[in-house]
């Protein structure tokens, strides 16, 4: 594809996705219903979703614990998103300073970024409403995703985008189905799934345009970067303060956490999608794969 041809395709990709998004957009202040009472016996996610299904200390709970601890899981989840999509904000702010606002590429970072502002503020609203306190990654992690939003372009950070959209989109589509999960989580993770499909589309398009006669040296650099990356973009979802706060042994719940073979199935069998494209896109090196394989997302 010559240079014109992509910068055609792209304008192409950005004007179809501002048309998605002019016809089908929500506003969760709208939508979602904040004011309703949290049945206690209501999930906040997919109870096989959880850190501790198929465990022994799992069959020893009782149905309220199990809904107990899946709310404060699924606030945990929600609150890794809000962490990562300020740093998503950044890199796409970063990536189109000063770029031709009349592109159409242009004006469609500026949509996604006041779509990862209201998602973020729902979100937000959301773990509130499910009981549970601000969950934030560890120090380090923190510290990590300052660096990784300053330094980051091209590839390396719209593959990074579309890692953490991916891994979250799985687990929403079946949360936003499941009659066991509150009412309201069910309309925030269905937003979410909706809108964010056109980020992931820009996502997955953007990587590949930016890997367009790339080195080997490069793509094997980039290839860690985003693996890394992934790598504390899963292992942050799940809070070791949920089990505290759901009125469990903390110090069970997480030793048995960490063995749950069916969690790290899960988690496998959901990104098998994403890591067929990154192994396409020549980002699923030897190492990316060391680290994909400790997140347990390969």
């Amino acid at each position: 594809m010559t240079t014109a041809e992509q910068s055609t395709h792209r304008a192409d990709v950005a004007t179809r996705l501002l048309d998605s998004s002019d016809q089908l957009s929500y506003d969760p202040l709208q939508e979602v219903d904040w004011d309703g009472e949290v049945d206690p016996r209501h999930h906040g996610a997919s109870p096989e979703w959880s850190t501790l299904y198929g465990t022994a200390y799992w069959d020893e709970m009782t149905a309220e614990q199990r809904a107990a601890l899946t709310r404060q899981e699924a606030a945990s989840v929600a609150s890794t998103g809000i962490w990562f999509e300020m740093i998503l904000q950044q890199m796409i702010i970063r990536d189109f300073y000063a770029k031709d606002p009349t592109d159409p590429a242009f004006q469609w970072a500026l949509t996604e970024i006041a779509d990862e502002c209201r998602h973020s503020i729902m979100f937000a609203r959301g773990a509130k409403k499910l009981g549970a306190p601000a969950y934030r990654p560890p120090r380090h992690v923190i510290e990590g995703g300052r660096v990784f939003k300053t330094l980051a372009k091209g590839e390396a950070a719209y593959a990074a985008i579309l890692l953490a959209e991916e891994v979250l989109d799985v687990m929403q589509r079946d949360w936003m189905r499941d009659d066991r999960v509150a009412p309201f989580a069910r309309t925030i993770n269905n937003i979410h799934v909706v809108e964010e499909a056109r980020h992931m589309r820009f996502a997955r398009e953007e990587t590949l345009e930016r890997l367009q006669g790339a080195s080997a040296a490069r793509r094997q650099f980039n290839a860690l970067v985003v693996a890394v990356a992934g790598y504390f973009i899963v292992t942050s979802m799940w809070s070791g303060k949920v089990y505290e706060n759901a009125g469990l042994d903390p110090e069970r719940a997480r030793r048995e956490a960490r063995r749950n073979q069916n969690h790290r199935a899960l988690l496998r069998s959901s990104c098998a999608g994403l890591m067929e494209f990154l192994d396409t896109a020549g980002l699923l090196t030897r190492p990316a794969k060391a680290l994909y394989r400790a997140a347990h997302v390969l």
